[in-house]
Protein backbone atom coordinates (compact mmCIF):
# COMPACT_ATOMS: atom_id res chain seq x y z
CA UNK A 1 0.00 0.00 0.00
CA UNK A 2 2.80 2.42 0.77
CA UNK A 3 5.17 3.46 -1.60
CA UNK A 4 7.88 5.54 1.27
CA UNK A 5 10.73 5.72 -1.53
CA UNK A 6 7.93 8.66 -3.20
CA UNK A 7 8.27 10.21 0.95
CA UNK A 8 9.80 13.81 0.74
CA UNK A 9 9.79 16.33 4.02
CA UNK A 10 7.65 19.71 2.57
CA UNK A 11 10.57 21.86 2.19
CA UNK A 12 11.39 24.25 5.40
CA UNK A 13 9.09 21.79 7.66
CA UNK A 14 11.49 21.54 9.96
CA UNK A 15 12.03 25.59 9.98
CA UNK A 16 15.92 25.66 10.14
CA UNK A 17 18.61 24.62 8.46
CA UNK A 18 19.39 20.72 9.04
CA UNK A 19 22.87 22.52 10.96
CA UNK A 20 21.06 23.99 13.84
CA UNK A 21 18.65 21.47 13.88
CA UNK A 22 21.66 18.74 14.48
CA UNK A 23 23.31 21.51 17.02
CA UNK A 24 20.13 21.40 18.90
CA UNK A 25 20.27 17.77 19.35
CA UNK A 26 23.82 18.05 20.32
CA UNK A 27 23.35 20.60 22.73
CA UNK A 28 20.08 19.14 24.04
CA UNK A 29 22.04 15.44 24.31
CA UNK A 30 24.90 17.29 26.44
CA UNK A 31 23.48 20.54 27.65
CA UNK A 32 20.38 20.06 28.49
CA UNK A 33 18.96 16.66 29.55
CA UNK A 34 22.23 16.11 32.23
CA UNK A 35 21.65 19.26 33.48
CA UNK A 36 20.92 18.75 37.70
CA UNK A 37 17.12 18.93 38.21
CA UNK A 38 17.37 22.70 39.91
CA UNK A 39 18.99 24.15 36.78
CA UNK A 40 15.67 25.46 35.62
CA UNK A 41 17.06 28.84 34.72
CA UNK A 42 19.89 26.67 32.71
CA UNK A 43 17.67 25.19 30.51
CA UNK A 44 14.80 28.12 30.28
CA UNK A 45 18.98 29.93 28.51
CA UNK A 46 19.17 27.04 26.40
CA UNK A 47 15.55 26.53 25.21
CA UNK A 48 15.42 30.92 24.46
CA UNK A 49 19.35 30.73 22.59
CA UNK A 50 17.50 28.10 20.03
CA UNK A 51 14.39 30.52 19.27
CA UNK A 52 11.82 29.64 22.24
CA UNK A 53 9.97 31.84 24.26
CA UNK A 54 9.62 30.78 27.63
CA UNK A 55 8.63 32.89 30.08
CA UNK A 56 9.07 33.80 33.76
CA UNK A 57 10.08 30.79 36.16
CA UNK A 58 8.93 28.17 33.95
CA UNK A 59 10.19 24.82 35.24
CA UNK A 60 11.42 22.28 32.98
CA UNK A 61 12.56 19.02 33.90
CA UNK A 62 15.77 17.36 32.56
CA UNK A 63 13.99 14.92 31.19
CA UNK A 64 11.65 16.39 28.51
CA UNK A 65 11.80 16.36 24.81
CA UNK A 66 11.39 19.14 22.98
CA UNK A 67 12.32 18.32 18.69
CA UNK A 68 12.81 21.83 17.38
CA UNK A 69 12.46 24.71 20.41
CA UNK A 70 11.93 27.29 18.25
CA UNK A 71 8.61 26.48 17.51
CA UNK A 72 7.66 26.35 21.17
CA UNK A 73 6.24 29.06 23.50
CA UNK A 74 5.34 28.85 26.98
CA UNK A 75 3.69 31.30 29.49
CA UNK A 76 5.28 32.66 32.74
CA UNK A 77 5.03 30.30 35.71
CA UNK A 78 4.30 27.02 34.12
CA UNK A 79 5.62 23.52 34.64
CA UNK A 80 6.65 21.05 32.02
CA UNK A 81 6.77 17.81 34.08
CA UNK A 82 9.96 15.04 33.83
CA UNK A 83 9.51 12.69 30.37
CA UNK A 84 7.05 14.91 28.81
CA UNK A 85 7.14 15.02 24.87
CA UNK A 86 6.44 18.34 22.73
CA UNK A 87 6.61 17.06 19.10
CA UNK A 88 7.06 20.20 17.88
CA UNK A 89 7.09 19.30 14.56
CA UNK A 90 4.25 22.46 14.59
CA UNK A 91 4.15 25.14 17.25
CA UNK A 92 3.07 24.46 20.55
CA UNK A 93 1.62 27.51 22.96
CA UNK A 94 1.14 26.73 26.51
CA UNK A 95 -0.08 29.82 28.72
CA UNK A 96 0.91 30.61 32.18
CA UNK A 97 0.52 28.82 34.74
CA UNK A 98 -0.01 25.60 33.29
CA UNK A 99 0.64 22.10 34.20
CA UNK A 100 2.09 19.67 32.11
CA UNK A 101 2.47 16.47 34.01
CA UNK A 102 5.11 13.24 33.63
CA UNK A 103 5.00 11.50 30.75
CA UNK A 104 1.68 13.64 28.90
CA UNK A 105 2.55 13.89 24.99
CA UNK A 106 1.99 16.81 22.72
CA UNK A 107 1.93 15.88 19.34
CA UNK A 108 1.80 18.56 16.39
CA UNK A 109 1.95 16.12 13.41
CA UNK A 110 1.26 13.63 12.08
CA UNK A 111 1.02 11.59 8.36
CA UNK A 112 -2.13 11.12 5.49
CA UNK A 113 -2.31 7.70 5.74
CA UNK A 114 -4.52 7.47 2.53
CA UNK A 115 -1.93 8.71 0.55
CA UNK A 116 0.52 5.97 -0.45
CA UNK A 117 3.77 8.42 -0.28
CA UNK A 118 2.65 8.78 3.18
CA UNK A 119 3.16 12.65 3.32
CA UNK A 120 3.94 14.44 6.76
CA UNK A 121 2.14 17.13 7.84
CA UNK A 122 1.94 19.84 10.98
CA UNK A 123 -1.03 21.62 12.73
CA UNK A 124 -0.69 23.64 16.32
CA UNK A 125 -1.45 22.89 19.74
CA UNK A 126 -3.02 25.40 21.87
CA UNK A 127 -2.98 25.11 25.71
CA UNK A 128 -4.42 28.23 27.47
CA UNK A 129 -3.67 29.37 31.01
CA UNK A 130 -4.55 27.45 34.23
CA UNK A 131 -4.73 24.15 32.68
CA UNK A 132 -3.04 21.10 34.22
CA UNK A 133 -2.72 17.93 31.87
CA UNK A 134 -2.40 15.05 34.28
CA UNK A 135 0.05 12.33 34.27
CA UNK A 136 0.21 10.33 30.78
CA UNK A 137 -1.94 12.86 28.66
CA UNK A 138 -1.99 12.48 24.99
CA UNK A 139 -2.86 16.24 22.95
CA UNK A 140 -2.94 15.25 18.90
CA UNK A 141 -2.66 18.01 16.55
CA UNK A 142 -4.81 20.68 16.22
CA UNK A 143 -5.99 20.67 19.39
CA UNK A 144 -6.59 23.76 21.38
CA UNK A 145 -7.40 23.58 25.39
CA UNK A 146 -9.02 26.96 27.19
CA UNK A 147 -8.36 28.45 30.10
CA UNK A 148 -9.08 26.34 33.39
CA UNK A 149 -8.99 23.37 32.00
CA UNK A 150 -8.04 19.66 33.89
CA UNK A 151 -7.75 16.58 31.90
CA UNK A 152 -7.42 13.40 34.07
CA UNK A 153 -4.66 10.92 33.96
CA UNK A 154 -4.11 8.76 30.62
CA UNK A 155 -6.41 10.49 29.25
CA UNK A 156 -6.37 11.47 25.07
CA UNK A 157 -7.33 14.41 23.43
CA UNK A 158 -8.24 14.41 20.04
CA UNK A 159 -10.68 17.27 19.94
CA UNK A 160 -10.45 21.01 21.06
CA UNK A 161 -11.70 21.60 24.48
CA UNK A 162 -13.74 24.46 24.37
CA UNK A 163 -15.46 25.18 27.69
CA UNK A 164 -13.55 25.15 30.98
CA UNK A 165 -13.62 21.58 33.15
CA UNK A 166 -12.61 18.51 34.09
CA UNK A 167 -12.32 16.20 31.47
CA UNK A 168 -10.74 12.40 31.51
CA UNK A 169 -11.00 9.30 29.30
CA UNK A 170 -10.69 7.68 26.28
CA UNK A 171 -13.33 8.72 24.70
CA UNK A 172 -12.82 12.03 26.41
CA UNK A 173 -15.95 13.20 28.52
CA UNK A 174 -16.70 16.58 30.81
CA UNK A 175 -17.22 15.47 34.49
Amino acid sequence: MYQLKKFKLPEGFRGRNAFTVQLWWLVYFFLFKPSPQVMYGWRRFLLRLFGSKIGKKVILRPSCQITYPWKLEIGDYSWIGDEVVLYTLGKIKIGSNTVISQRSYLCTGSHDYTKTDFPIFAKPILIHDSCWLATDVFVSPGVEIVDEVVVGARSSVFKSILEKGVYKGNPLKKE
